[in-house]
């Protein structure tokens, strides 16, 4: 774990100088993510941010038509109420629910314009390729092009 956060810490500094500040750290659930971000967070003096339970939070007391046309909005203001330049997010999953009707990517990438953003993405990151979830899923999605600094991790034991 130790190297797969040093590996971070590097990719912050070096998302600084990009369009869209935005590093990504892929693996398959369980394989050492949120130990890696709660370190980098705790180095860098600021809060892992959980996105489905802040985002949870928010959406309780509205429709569904309300939560698909509020989403963006709604988590724009969790990362902007974060202090610091950097905001360290883990557990979207939330942002791949399909009623959503939101490009969780590119939400990302707006949201990393003036600011680092740092994110877990449930998935994979090979040859180029970013995957979320297993093809035949629901909410299964490739992208091709990131615009972002992307680091697969290898399995460790615990997330």
């Amino acid at each position: 774990m130790i190297e797969q956060t040093t590996q971070l810490e590097q990719a912050i500094q070096q998302a600084a100088s990009q369009y869209f500040r935005l590093v990504i750290l892929a693996g398959a659930p369980g394989s050492g993510k949120t130990a890696a971000l709660q370190s980098v967070a705790q180095r860098a003096g600021c809060e892992l941010v959980k996105v489905n339970l802040e985002l949870s939070k928010r959406m309780l007391e509205l429709t569904r038509i309300q939560r698909s046309r509020q989403v963006e909005r709604l988590f724009k203001e969790i990362v902007s109420g974060q202090p610091g330049d950097v905001v360290i997010l883990d557990n979207l999953e939330i942002l791949f629910d399909a009623d959503l009707e939101v490009e969780p990517l590119r939400l990302l990438q707006v949201s990393s314009r003036n600011r680092t953003v740092v994110a877990s993405w449930n998935g994979s990151y090979v040859d180029g390729t970013l995957t979320y979830a297993e093809p035949g899923h629901p909410e299964f999605i490739q992208f091709k092009q990131t615009e972002a600094i992307v680091l697969p991790v290898q399995t460790t034991e615990g997330n």
